[in-house]
């Protein structure tokens, strides 16, 4: 590798000369633009639009549009007079947990590497990172720009990931925010289950990437002379379902027929599984509140009431009936009595 700048951290009254080396490297295959015909590279003329003339690096300066066709150029006196902290200091500012730093701050990663004498003092910074479970964020200048930084330790070696701004960062404005858009219970249990089903440790090493394989079997074919074989086409996606239910309960099974496991979809005498939890929270979601019995009592409390007049007007023809009887029933007794003899 080549340093592609040296410094030093700034670590209290403690510094550490160090050189900067990029961290990563694009693997992409590149191309140049040719001549059809006869492979010819393309080249592009710097022209000034004004004159038409071709213009040398030197003669290039940095020109701000503040429109309706007027340009402010910015020359190199102009930019030496910013207020840089330093040109070769990376200041630490503080040390915070690395759980506090959203990774979409991040933008490139430098390894650093300590210079002549300061092995110790950066080894020293190293081991209390290490210990502390914090990344330093830091201030450096790098390509005449000032920019944020992180200082964290991966492999023994400390590395600088630079950050973007917050207020480089966009604010999503997307419609649906605004919906009120309701999950299901069952649903997220299915979704929940499907997680669970695909869950992992990280191997980075596990992945590849299959495209740009391809494209150098490709061109070592055309190299070559040999006959250029097509890929294997890869699966084609599933047609989205109408059914989310279905499709995540298809989702869990395919996950766990690919890791080996035995399919789950009724639950056995013990514990139910996931799917028929989710059954169960669906029927029991559907099914409406028992208002049964609170209905007939009611009904019944309603019959008697409206029972009630016709059985006091009952009560009280009887009572006038047996009132009527009663003179009849005196007389006949005093006529069947013996007359008393003198």
């Amino acid at each position: 590798m080549r340093a592609i700048w040296k410094g030093a951290v700034s670590f209290g009254l403690v510094s550490i000369a160090v050189k900067l080396y990029s961290a990563t490297e694009e693997k992409d295959i590149r191309f140049h633009q040719v001549h059809r015909s006869d492979g010819g590279r393309i080249r592009y003329k710097r022209t000034c639009q004004v004159c038409g003339e071709e213009v040398t690096y030197d003669d290039i300066a940095k020109g701000y549009d503040i429109g309706g066709g007027e340009m402010v150029i910015l020359t190199d006196e102009d930019f030496a007079e910013l207020p840089l902290t330093s040109s070769r200091a990376i200041d630490v500012l503080e040390f915070v947990p690395a759980e506090q730093v959203d990774p979409i701050l991040y933008n490139k990663a430098y390894f650093l590497e300590p210079e002549g004498a300061a092995t110790k003092p950066y080894v020293l910074l190293r081991d209390a990172l290490t210990d502390s479970e914090r990344v330093a964020i830091v201030k450096v200048a790098l390509r005449q720009r000032e920019q944020l930084a992180t200082l964290r330790v991966r492999e023994g070696v400390l590395l600088l990931n630079t950050m973007l701004w917050p207020d480089e960062i966009r604010q999503p404005d997307f419609g649906f925010l605004d919906e009120d858009l309701k999950v299901r219970p069952p649903e997220l249990a299915m979704a929940s289950s499907l997680i669970d089903s695909m869950a992992g440790e990280f191997q980075p090493d596990a992945f590849t990437d299959d495209y740009r394989a391809a494209l150098q079997e490709v061109i070592d074919a055309k190299v070559e002379g040999r006959e250029v074989v097509q890929p294997e086409e890869v699966e084609e996606a599933p047609a989205a379902a109408v059914d989310l239910m279905a499709a995540l309960k298809a989702s869990v099974e395919r996950a766990r027929a690919a890791r080996g496991e035995p399919a789950a979809a009724t639950g056995g005498a013990g514990e139910p599984t996931p799917i028929s939890a989710a059954r169960s929270a669906q029927k029991a979601a559907k099914a409406p509140a028992k208002k049964a019995p609170a209905k007939k009592a009611a009904e019944k409390k309603a019959a008697e009431k409206k029972a009630e007049p016709a059985k006091k007007a009952a009560a009280k023809k009887t009572a006038e009936k047996k009132a009527a009887k009663a003179p009849a029933k005196k007389a006949a007794e005093k006529k069947a009595a013996p007359r008393k003899t003198a």
